[in-house]
């Protein structure tokens, strides 16, 4: 099958359009830096993870198809073990993971007129020695990434990744609980912005959320005595933060 330049543009524009209409009423995902670490964090509106380890000091989270999400972990994880293995724990870095495994093949996804694309936004997390350390990479479907310091977000929608965007901004880095607090605001001005909600206050749209989700929040520890710093926080942990 032959197409013109034309018909490829055409291609682009409507998996696009495909894509963006799926993610739309994604459950938005955050990721922010505290002195204990990097915490990533998000609403759980079915019963599929959100949020996973890729590596020691790396971590994923994502919306979009559980199928596609379960692709591109399984992509990252395969990568930074090989590479783990092949030169040393310390050269796994997310740049890579990113940039190399992940990036190219979504750019080779989305580009092929016959293949269908993933339908994912990921945003992908390395832990520092220090919060100034700490990297954030924002990955789009069509491949395109971007990096960020002190927090990350993915959202459904443009206009709700900068509302998010617009309310982390504003945190000055700070321990654990005051972090959850603020990602979990940014979580819910995000799913008001992208589903059309008339509620102003973000506790109201998360306690509303929280009728029919879980939070699911993770914590890579700066400090850890356990082999393994990715752990996920328990519910007393949660709850004191949650809307009642």
């Amino acid at each position: 099958m032959a197409f013109t330049p034309y018909d490829w543009q055409q291609t682009l524009r409507q998996k696009a359009d495909y894509v963006e209409d799926r993610l739309r009423e994604g459950s938005p995902v955050v990721g922010l830096s505290c002195h204990e670490g990097v915490l990533l964090v998000t609403v759980r509106l079915a019963q599929q993870q959100k949020i996973f380890e890729i590596y020691d000091r790396l971590a994923f989270a994502g919306l979009g198809n559980q199928s596609d999400l379960e692709t591109i972990r399984q992509i990252a994880v395969d990568f930074a073990h090989a590479e783990g293995f092949a030169r040393s724990p310390q050269d796994v870095s997310i740049q890579r993971v990113v940039g190399v495994a992940l990036s190219p093949a979504m750019k080779r996804s989305f580009s092929d007129p016959l293949r269908l694309p993933l339908v994912v936004r990921g945003l992908f997390a390395q832990l520092g020695d220090t919060p100034e350390g700490d990297l954030f990479y924002m990955l789009n479907y069509d491949g395109e990434f971007s990096l960020g310091h002190r927090f990350g977000v993915a959202a459904g929608t443009e206009s709700a990744r900068e509302a998010m965007e617009r309310v982390l901004s504003q945190f000055k880095i700070s321990k654990r609980d005051a972090a959850l607090e603020k990602a979990l605001e940014a979580w819910a001005v995000g799913r008001r912005e992208a589903s059309g909600t008339s509620e102003s206050d973000w506790r109201a749209v998360l306690a509303a959320a929280l009728k029919m989700g879980t939070v699911e929040a993770a914590l890579l520890e700066r400090v850890s005595q356990r082999e393994r710093r990715f752990r996920f926080l328990r519910e007393d942990e949660l709850r004191p933060l949650l809307p009642r």
